[in-house]
C-alpha cells in the first residue's frame, strides 16, 4: 500500500519561521487545518507547536480538534449550511459568514446553547466567491449588531482560490476602510481584519501589508514552504514536509507506443503518441492511482523519472534506462502539491505515517 509521510522536524521548522515573521509585524494567525481531513496523528503534531487557533471547512475536523484539546480556539472559514447550525455553534467558536439568514440562526441557537458565537463578516474584493457585495456592507452589519449571542469579531476577504485575483496593497486598504466605516458609524470596535492567507505573505516583506491587517489563516505555506502569490519556493522554507511513497508492483521494459486502435482510456481522453514504434524503455508499476490523486500533483523525487500514464489503481511511471536499478518491491517518492496532499489525505486507501 503506498503511504504518505509528515515529517515533524520540517514542520516545526515551517512553524517556527512563521511565527516569527507574524510576530515581528504584530499579526495573530491560525493554521488552517483542513489538508488534514481530520487525520488525529498529524492535527496532534500541529497541536503540539502550540498553536492557539485552528481553521478548517469540515465541521468534523473542528469536532475532533476540540476533542483533543478543548482550549484551542476553532474557525470555521466558510459560510454555514443551515442544516450544520447546531454543531457549528457547539465545535466552532468563530465562523465566517456573508448570509444574514445564517447569522439569525446562529444567533438563535447560541441563544439555546448559553453560548457567545463570534462572527467574520466577509467582503467581496473582486475573486467572486464568497463575500457580502459593498454597496450592502453597512445595512448588513447594522442588522447584525442587533442580533443577540452574536459577537462581529472581524471582517475579512477572500483572494485567489477560485479564479486567482492576487491580494493588493489598494485591495487590502479597500477593507480596512470597510472596518473604519464600521467602526466610526456604530462605535464598534473590529477586532480582527482577516485579509491574510498564504498569497498574502510576500506583501509583508515588500511593504505592501496596511498595518491595520493584523490575521492570516496559512495552511498551504505552511505544509509546503511555497511563495504562493510568484508560485515559486520560499527559500527559508522546506517544501518537502510531506512525501508520498509508492511501491513498483511490476517493472519490465516495454515499448513506448501502444499496439492497437486507440479509443477513449479511463478518464474518457484519446491519447496520440509520436515517436518510434520500436523505440522501449523500462516502465515501472505502481500502487497508486486516480482513485488516489491525479497524477499531475504529484512529482517524482528523482528527476530522470517520468509519469506517463494512470488508470484508476495504478501508474505507470517511465524509467528510462533505469539508472538507479530500481526493481520490484523499491519505493518511488514524490513531492505533493497542495492538492495532491489534500486528495491522498482524504483517501482510505493511503496509509498516514510520521517521520522525525
Amino acid at each position: 500500500m503506498a503511504y504518505i509521510v509528515l515529517n515533524r522536524k520540517k514542520l516545526q521548522e515551517n512553524h517556527q519561521y512563521l511565527n516569527r515573521l507574524f510576530s515581528d509585524n504584530n499579526i495573530e494567525w491560525g493554521v488552517v487545518s483542513k489538508v488534514f481531513c481530520g487525520s488525529k496523528t498529524y492535527l496532534k503534531e500541529i497541536i503540539d507547536l502550540g498553536v492557539q487557533q485552528m481553521c478548517d471547512s469540515r465541521i468534523t475536523n473542528l469536532k475532533i480538534i476540540k476533542s483533543l484539546n478543548p482550549g484551542i480556539e476553532t474557525v470555521f472559514i466558510k459560510p454555514p449550511a443551515k442544516r450544520y447550525i447546531s454543531s457549528i455553534v457547539k465545535y466552532a467558536d468563530a465562523s465566517f459568514n456573508t448570509e444574514f439568514e445564517t447569522i439569525k440562526m446562529l444567533s438563535d441557537e447560541a441563544v439555546r446553547q448559553n453560548k457567545m458565537h463570534k462572527i467574520i463578516i466577509m467582503i467581496e474584493l473582486g475573486e467572486l466567491r464568497e463575500g457580502v457585495m459593498r454597496e450592502e456592507f453597512i445595512d448588513f452589519y447594522e442588522k447584525v449588531f442587533k442580533l443577540h449571542n452574536i459577537e462581529v469579531a472581524g471582517l475579512g476577504t477572500n483572494l485567489t482560490c477560485m479564479y486567482g485575483v492576487l491580494p493588493s496593497q489598494d485591495k487590502l486598504l479597500q477593507l480596512c476602510l470597510y472596518a473604519q466605516l464600521i467602526e466610526a458609524k456604530f462605535h464598534r470596535g473590529i477586532p480582527y481584519i482577516t485579509g491574510g492567507s498564504s498569497v498574502t505573505i510576500p506583501l509583508i516583506a515588500r511593504g505592501l501589508l496596511p498595518k491595520a491587517v493584523n490575521h492570516f489563516r496559512v495552511g498551504e505555506t505552511l505544509f509546503l514552504g511555497t511563495d504562493v502569490y510568484n508560485s515559486t519556493p520560499n527559500p527559508d522554507m522546506h517544501q518537502d514536509v510531506f512525501k508520498l511513497y509508492a511501491e513498483i508492483i511490476e517493472l519490465r521494459e516495454k515499448p513506448m507506443v501502444p499496439d492497437g486502435n486507440l479509443g477513449h482510456n479511463v478518464s474518457g481522453d484519446t491519447l496520440q503518441f509520436e515517436g518510434d514504434e520500436n523505440s522501449s524503455s523500462h516502465r515501472a508499476i505502481i500502487d497508486i492511482g486516480l482513485l488516489d490523486v491525479e497524477e499531475s500533483h504529484i512529482r517524482p523525487v528523482d528527476i530522470d523519472l517520468k509519469i506517463v500514464g494512470s488508470s484508476s489503481d495504478m501508474m505507470v511511471v517511465d524509467l528510462g534506462a533505469n539508472a538507479a536499478q530500481y526493481k520490484v518491491g523499491s519505493l518511488i517518492a514524490f513531492n505533493l502539491s497542495y492538492m495532491g496532499i489534500l486528495r491522498l489525505m482524504n483517501c482510505d486507501y493511503v496509509d498516514k505515517l510520521m517521520e522525525a
